[in-house]
């Protein structure tokens, strides 16, 4: 393994890693705006990363899926996941609505976090010297702020990466995906009673889901929307 690649693992699990605290904060934000003081009690209303994380879904998974991905080539997705943030619905004046703008309330973090990233990421490159602007090894001819430029660049490229799928795949309704709070106000009675009879299962339903390439065309879209982010400048520095 070359120091670059171990340089990638780091950055890409700072990334996803962020994409996922900024995503559950701003559920605890929204739910607390509503009048839920639920996850401000618990001190869940902070970016300190160790007020959110969870041994598995933080640390063993995306390291696991990280070591099979880059270490053993493995074309496996890395995702995670966070200590979800407390919510107690019965702090909202209507629990449903409540519940819908809590839900909305990640998936729209992320949206923003990834076309904020995409814009300090073009404004690197327009920033860089054009030498710099014809892949990896150019930049390294610059020395540390080149290498600098190229860390920076990644990072907010997977950056960007790491929030569209959380967007996209929280809108999956499936319990307990964002994407079931949201229907679920859309439902009638007994679709609600149905869609939460299924949230003891949820998990692994979307565990099966992705393993057995059910979202293969979703995956496939946004990495068609990842590319367009970036456009081609970006794109070379990262594959040249």
């Amino acid at each position: 393994m070359t120091y670059m690649t171990i340089v990638e693992i780091i950055l890409s699990l700072i990334g996803i890693f962020f994409a996922i605290v900024l995503h559950e904060v701003s559920h605890g934000y929204v739910a607390w705006r509503l009048g839920d003081p639920t996850a401000r009690q618990r001190g869940r209303l902070t970016l300190n990363p160790l007020a959110h994380v969870d041994p598995i879904g933080t640390i063993v998974v995306p390291l696991a899926l990280a070591f099979l991905r880059f270490v053993l080539g493995w074309a496996l997705p890395l995702f995670g996941w966070a200590k979800p943030v407390p919510i107690n619905p019965n702090y909202f004046k209507n629990p449903y609505r409540g519940m819908l703008y809590v839900a909305i309330a990640g998936p729209t973090t992320n949206i923003v976090l990834a076309l904020i990233a995409a814009g300090l990421g073009h404004l690197l490159i327009l920033a860089a010297p054009a030498a710099a602007r014809a892949g990896f090894a150019a930049l390294t001819a610059f020395g540390f702020v080149g290498n600098l430029l190229y860390a920076l660049l990644y990072f907010l490229a997977f950056f960007v990466l790491w929030n569209l799928i959380l967007a996209t795949f929280n809108l999956i309704p499936i319990p307990p995906l964002d994407g079931s709070r949201i229907l679920m106000y859309f439902l009638p009675p007994g679709g609600r009673r149905v869609l939460l009879s299924l949230e003891r299962y949820g998990f692994l339903i979307v565990l099966a889901v992705v393993y057995l390439g059910g979202l293969g065309f979703l995956f496939n879209g946004i990495g068609a929307l990842w590319e367009l982010l970036l456009g081609t400048p970006w794109a070379i520095v990262l594959l040249s």
